[in-house]
C-alpha cells in the first residue's frame, strides 16, 4: 500500500505537468482527481483504526547527511486531511469554466495547490513537510497576481506573498531549530518526536523555539494580528483556488501545530497559552464583529473564514494547557479542520455561482434568488447553516468537542480558570456566525427577484461538485464517528 499513498502525492503534480505539456486540461484534471479519490478510498480500506503509529511507511533516501529524506506515511490524523484534499480538490477543479482564457493556468496550478497539501500531509521528513508546503504557495500566488478578479488582484498577491512568505522564513527558523535542539541527525517526524518524549528540550529552549512556530504557522492559519492578508486575498482569488487555500491548505498550519509543537514543545506552548487564549478570542470575537460590517459575501466569507480559525486555536491551546489526555481537543480540532474546509469551499462555489448570474456580490444588491434558484438557495442554506454550527451538520460536532475540551478536568472548586473564561466567551461567536449568516442569506435569498438581472438554474453539472461538498457535509454530521474512528488518540 505504501505505492498507493506515493501515488496520491505525486499524481497531481504529474497532472499538471501534463497540461503544462498540451494535454487536454479538463479531461486530465478531473480524471486525476476521480482516481484520487479511489486512491483515498483504498488507503481507507487498509488503514488499521486501531494503531496510532504511522502506516504505508515509505523512504528514500535524499542527501545521507543531513539525514534528508522523501518520506511518506499516515495516521488517523493524516488520512482525515488527505480526505478533506480530494474532496475539495474534485470539486474545485469542476468549478473551472473550461472556456476561460486561462482556464489551463487554473487547472495546472489548482493541482500544484493541491498536490503540495497533499504531500505536506503525508510527509513524515520534516523536511518536505515544509517543503511541499512551500511548493503549493507557489501557483497561489501566481494565480491570484494572474487570474485573479478585481482591480485589487494583484496588490491582495503581493500582500499574501509578502505575508505568508515572511510567516514561512519565520517557521523555517523554528523548525530548524528545534532539530537543532533534539540533536536528532535526521528529519523524520516519527524519530523527532520519540526524542523529544524520551529527553525533551530544555524549558527556557522550548519556550522561544515554540514562539517562532506559534508565529510561523499561525500566520498560515491568520491568526490575529497576522491575519491582514487573508479576506483580500480570497476576494480578488479566481474561486478554484479560494477554495483550495481556505478549505484545505490554509489547514497546514493547524495540521503543523498538532502535528509537531503540542507533542515535541509541551513545556513551550503551555507558557504561551495564555496569549494563544487573547489571540484566538481576537479572531472570534474582533474578527467576528468585522465579519458582520462585511458588505460584499466573497469578503464576508473570507472574514468568516479567519474568524472560525480561532475554534481551531481553542483546541490547540487547551491541549496545551492540560496535556495529551484530553483527547476531545485532539479529535475536535481534526473534525473542525475537516468540516470548515468542506463548508467554507462550498461557500466560496457558491459564491461564484451567484456571481456567474447576477453579476454581483453586494449584499444589499441581491434580492429573491432563493425563488429565482431554489437549489442554489438550499444549498446556501446547508453551508450557512453548517457555518453557523447548526446541529446535525459536521461543523456542529467539531465545535461541540472543541468547547467540552475547554472544560477538561474542570475542577468546580477551583473557579474558572483563563482556559474555561476564554472557551465561554469562544461561544459567543456561534451568535455572531448566526448574525451575518442569516443575515446575508436573509437579504440575498428572500423577497422577490431582481426582474432586472438573469436568474438561471442551476445545471445539473453545476450541482454536482456543490452537491457532493454539501453531502459530505450532512453525512459527516449525522455520523461523526465516520471521521472519529480514525483517531484511537
Amino acid at each position: 500500500m505504501p505505492i498507493v499513498l506515493i501515488l496520491l502525492v505525486f499524481l497531481p503534480l504529474a497532472a499538471a505537468a501534463l497540461i503544462g505539456l498540451r494535454a487536454p486540461a479538463r479531461a486530465t484534471s478531473l480524471g486525476t482527481a476521480i482516481v484520487m479519490v479511489f486512491l483515498v478510498a483504498a488507503l481507507n480500506h487498509y488503514f488499521d483504526r486501531e494503531s496510532p503509529s504511522m502506516q504505508f511507511a515509505s523512504s528514500l533516501t535524499v542527501m545521507e547527511n543531513p539525514g534528508i529524506a522523501l518520506a511518506f506515511g499516515i495516521d488517523g490524523m493524516s488520512l482525515v486531511m488527505l480526505l478533506l484534499s480530494v474532496l475539495v480538490l474534485f470539486a474545485a477543479l469542476w468549478m473551472i469554466d473550461p472556456l476561460a482564457d486561462n482556464a489551463r493556468l487554473q487547472y495546472a496550478g489548482s493541482l500544484l495547490i493541491a498536490g503540495g497539501a497533499i504531500g505536506a500531509f503525508a510527509s513524515t521528513d520534516l523536511f518536505f513537510f515544509f517543503a511541499f508546503h512551500e511548493l503549493a504557495l507557489i501557483p497561489t500566488f501566481l494565480l491570484i497576481g494572474m487570474c485573479g478578479r478585481g482591480s485589487n488582484a494583484r496588490s491582495a498577491a503581493w500582500r499574501i506573498t509578502l505575508y505568508l512568505g515572511l510567516g514561512s522564513l519565520i517557521l523555517l527558523v523554528g523548525l530548524l531549530a528545534l532539530h537543532h535542539a533534539l540533536g536528532q541527525p535526521g528529519f523524520s517526524i516519527t524519530e523527532l518526536h520519540a526524542r523529544a518524549m524520551a529527553d525533551p528540550i530544555a524549558p527556557e529552549t522550548q519556550s522561544w523555539i515554540a514562539l517562532l512556530l506559534i508565529i510561523g504557522f499561525g500566520s498560515l492559519v491568520s491568526l490575529v494580528p497576522l491575519h491582514s492578508w487573508a479576506a483580500p486575498a480570497y476576494a480578488a482569488a479566481p474561486t478554484p483556488v479560494a477554495m483550495l487555500h481556505a478549505g484545505v491548505l490554509k489547514k497546514f498550519g493547524l495540521y503543523g501545530l498538532l502535528r509537531v509543537a503540542v507533542p515535541m514543545l509541551p513545556e513551550g506552548m503551555r507558557e504561551w497559552a495564555g496569549l494563544l487564549l487573547v489571540l484566538l478570542l481576537l479572531n472570534i470575537i474582533y474578527m467576528g464583529l468585522v465579519t458582520i460590517a462585511c458588505k460584499r459575501l466573497d469578503t464576508m466569507f473570507g472574514c468568516s473564514s479567519v474568524m472560525h480559525m480561532g475554534y481551531l486555536f481553542l483546541a490547540v491551546a487547551a491541549l496545551s494547557l492540560t496535556g495529551p489526555d484530553n483527547t476531545l481537543a485532539y479529535r475536535g480540532a481534526i473534525l473542525l479542520m475537516f468540516a470548515h474546509g468542506v463548508s467554507i469551499a462550498l461557500l466560496f462555489a457558491l459564491a461564484d455561482r451567484i456571481e456567474s448570474r447576477t453579476g454581483t456580490l453586494e449584499i444589499a444588491r441581491l434580492s429573491g434568488l432563493g425563488r429565482a434558484m431554489p437549489s442554489l438557495g438550499f444549498l446556501f442554506g446547508i453551508a450557512a447553516f453548517a457555518s453557523i454550527g447548526l446541529p446535525g451538520l459536521a461543523n456542529f460536532a467539531g465545535e461541540l468537542l472543541v468547547f467540552l475540551s475547554g472544560f477538561h478536568g474542570f475542577r468546580p472548586s477551583e473557579g474558572l480558570q483563563p482556559l474555561q473564561w476564554a472557551t465561554i466567551l469562544a461561544v459567543w461567536g456561534v451568535v455572531i456566525s448566526a448574525v451575518y449568516m442569516l443575515r446575508a442569506y436573509r437579504t440575498a435569498f428572500m423577497g422577490d427577484p431582481d426582474a432586472s438581472r438573469r436568474h438561471d438554474v442551476l445545471t445539473t453539472e453545476e450541482k454536482l461538485p456543490l452537491a457532493a461538498l454539501a453531502g459530505a457535509l450532512v453525512v459527516v454530521g449525522f455520523f461523526p464517528n465516520l471521521l472519529l474512528q480514525y483517531l484511537p488518540f
